[in-house]
């Protein structure tokens, strides 16, 4: 037990204490939050060039309102608070005749007004559109630019747009619209977490507005909390495996100490390590959400199934890059069988939309229950606000347990013939083949 610990103190030192490790612990939380920070840089630092729209307006009513819908906005929105700094661009219209002749002619050209940089973009009327009829082309819409399906401008358009269609077809049917000024209202579907009894006083609790941020950001923050920390716990292990077994340390450990107790030691440090990243990280997170005020989002009861699942795949996946890397011979090789060995905690990332939309979907259910992604998947849906029944969390639990033991024995086989081996590239029927036979 005592050489265990030494290689597991051993493996722990060689990490934590290169300059890999501590940039990696900085580094890592904002490249998995780089999406949302590089979003917010961006929305600051967005393109404030004026853009130019023609409109070709064959019914005559649009244009006239979208240019003063446009020199409204470009009066009052595009400017911060103090109007001193523009934030967004302005907006230009310039309103052209129809081309009734040739309409493909007048396009063409507007197109190559757009390509050269005269325009942004140009809109096109159809004669029909406060009536359309059978012709889909005259009560149509079209607006055309080198990006039309991400552009902003396309996006405000139809506000004006359709605002002012809603009024014309008032007046087209007789009805004043100062008549019915909440006729077009809009009123947003409220979303409301589910009523409760307060089993103390025996008082009905009234329903709290869900919050779309707690719904998405906490499940999405646990997979990811997870994938990091096995990325640094569990997956330097194969490296480390392949440069001892390289530079002839393996051969020198594996004579005072046995091929078991050698690769319960290096995941013992793995776990170690993962321990450390996990603490450095949960600090964090408790001065944030002390200084945001955001107890209420955290799913405090989940803490022990996160952490016992986190354990669990740890072990699942030390095992697997130990075994892996005592049956590689060099670099390249541990490059290729990477990704197979990443996949209990990629493919978890892939199907992470769907579990929150759904958690109690069949889909949901049935994957999440496979124990190799069992981890990820129902750590995702157990911090949903919909919950998850407490049978599937003890199943999976078990199903888990069951797969890391085999993992670690089939891995232990593996890495005892693995260890020794060298000459040749690892290839799939060998290690099945070392698995089976020991």
């Amino acid at each position: 037990m005592n050489k265990i610990f030494l290689v597991a103190l051993r493996e722990y030192k060689a990490i934590v204490k290169t300059k890999g490790f501590l940039i990696g612990l900085a580094i890592a939380p904002i490249f998995m939050a780089g999406g949302f920070l590089f979003a917010l840089a961006a929305d600051k630092m967005a393109d404030t060039k004026d853009q130019r729209l023609a409109i070709v307006d064959a019914s005559g009513v649009i244009a006239p309102v979208i240019t003063s819908a446009a020199e409204s906005r470009n009066k009052n929105e595009i400017y911060d608070k103090d109007h001193k700094k523009k934030t967004r661009p302005a907006y230009i219209i310039e309103i052209l005749p129809t081309d009734s002749s040739d309409p493909e002619k007048q396009r063409l050209e507007l197109s190559d007004r757009i390509r050269r940089g005269d325009l942004f973009a140009f809109l096109e009327i159809g004669a029909d559109i406060v009536q359309p009829g059978t012709d889909p082309k005259s009560g149509s819409i079209l607006f055309y630019s080198k990006n039309s399906a991400m552009d902003e401008m396309r996006r405000w358009l139809s506000y004006p747009i359709n605002n002012e269609l809603r009024r014309l077809r008032l007046a087209k049917a007789g009805i004043d619209a100062k008549a019915v000024p909440n006729l077009f209202d809009w009123t947003d579907v409220e979303g409301m977490e589910l009523v409760s009894l307060d089993t103390k006083t025996g008082k009905t609790q009234e329903a709290r507005r869900s919050n779309e941020g707690r719904a998405m950001g906490v499940p999405m923050a646990v997979a990811m909390v997870m994938y990091m920390l096995v990325i640094m716990g569990a997956a330097p292990l194969m490296n480390s495996v392949v440069e001892e077994k390289n530079q002839r340390i393996a051969e020198l450990l594996l004579s005072s100490i046995r091929p078991m107790p050698f690769m319960a030691g290096k995941l013992i440090g793995g776990i170690a390590i993962t321990l450390t990243a996990g603490s450095v990280y949960l600090a964090a997170a408790l001065a944030l959400i002390w200084k945001f005020n955001w107890l209420a989002f955290v799913p405090w009861p989940l803490m022990g199934w996160f952490t016992a699942y986190l354990l669990l795949l740890i072990l699942m996946e030390g095992s697997i890059f130990i075994s892996i890397g005592s049956a590689c011979n060099d670099p390249r090789d541990m490059h290729n069988w990477m990704l197979p060995a990443m996949t209990p905690v990629i493919l978890p990332l892939l199907m992470m939309m769907p579990m929150m939309q759904s958690p109690n979907s069949a889909f949901s259910t049935t994957v999440s229950l496979i124990p190799p992604f069992a981890p990820m998947l129902m750590m995702i849906r157990q911090a949903s606000p919909a919950g998850i029944p407490t049978w599937q969390c003890w199943l999976a639990m078990a199903e888990v347990l069951a797969f890391t033991a085999f993992c670690l024995f089939v891995g232990a086989r593996i890495f005892r013939v693995g260890i020794l081996m060298s000459g040749k590239p690892p290839k799939l029927k060998e290690l099945i083949r070392w698995a089976v036979r020991g």
